[in-house]
């Protein structure tokens, strides 16, 4: 059973060794994350980084004119803010709540002199950076070259392995918000999928029926995206 307030609940975390472990234990910050909360907003300075165990973040580029558009989304399998370590103090993305749980949170100050230890930390963390690029670049080719129900399917698939179980809790128009398409191709593109039988969708709640039926319909980019993190990233307690 899985517990929200358990920081090994994120691979990440859960993938630190022993020594790490045991010192950034103490430095954790269990915090609630509801939906729509923004954990930052473009050019902010990051004040932490966060750990999802239960929630789902999402990247988003916001254009001049206000309309968004998702670039990747941050679950149990990661961190958000890698900005931080990288070598900026902040973003031009903004990282919204897209599904509701819990996480945690590091200072900022703390991440930094991790990752200039130069050990294990900084390998995971680089490995880590890696995989994210990987979906940002793929979420790009995708929404250029694909349809919207592909589109649809592949978010779906990102956001289920993200979660413990085969429901969603998502509007449409935040759905079309974070494709950046309209609200009506989100519908139509939904009900394409629930005809099929792979979703039931009713009052923002999206069941997965056949997850498979799902896989199928997908374009590449879900697979290449999977393939990417499952390679760069550990499935298991490094102790």
């Amino acid at each position: 059973m899985i517990d929200p307030t358990n920081p090994r609940d994120n691979h990440l975390l859960a993938a630190l060794p022993e020594a790490e472990w045991l010192r950034w234990l103490p430095q954790l910050e269990a915090v609630e994350l509801p939906l729509g909360h923004v954990l930052y907003e473009s050019g902010s300075k990051m004040s932490h980084v966060y750990f999802p165990t239960t929630a789902i973040v999402s990247l988003l580029y916001v254009m001049e004119n206000g309309a968004p558009a998702e670039i990747a989304v941050v679950g149990n399998e990661g961190l958000v803010g890698v900005s931080l370590f990288m070598g900026g103090e902040s973003t031009p993305s903004r990282a919204v709540v897209q599904s509701a749980g819990w996480g945690f949170r590091l200072r900022a100050r703390k991440m930094k002199e991790e990752f200039d230890r130069a050990g294990p930390v900084l390998h995971l963390l680089l490995r880590y950076t890696q995989a994210l690029i990987t979906q940002m670049s793929q979420t790009a080719v995708c929404n250029r070259h694909h349809t919207l129900d592909q589109q649809l399917c592949r978010w779906l698939l990102l956001s289920l392995d993200r979660l413990h179980g085969d429901e969603l809790v998502m509007t449409q128009e935040l759905i079309a918000n974070m494709l950046g398409v309209r609200r009506e191709g989100v519908t139509e593109a939904a009900l394409k999928l629930q005809n099929a039988g792979l979703i039931r969708y009713a009052r923002g709640h999206i069941s997965v029926l056949d997850r498979e039926g799902l896989e199928a319909r997908s374009c590449e980019c879900y697979a290449v995206v999977k393939k990417e993190y499952d390679r760069l990233l550990p499935n298991r307690l490094a102790i």
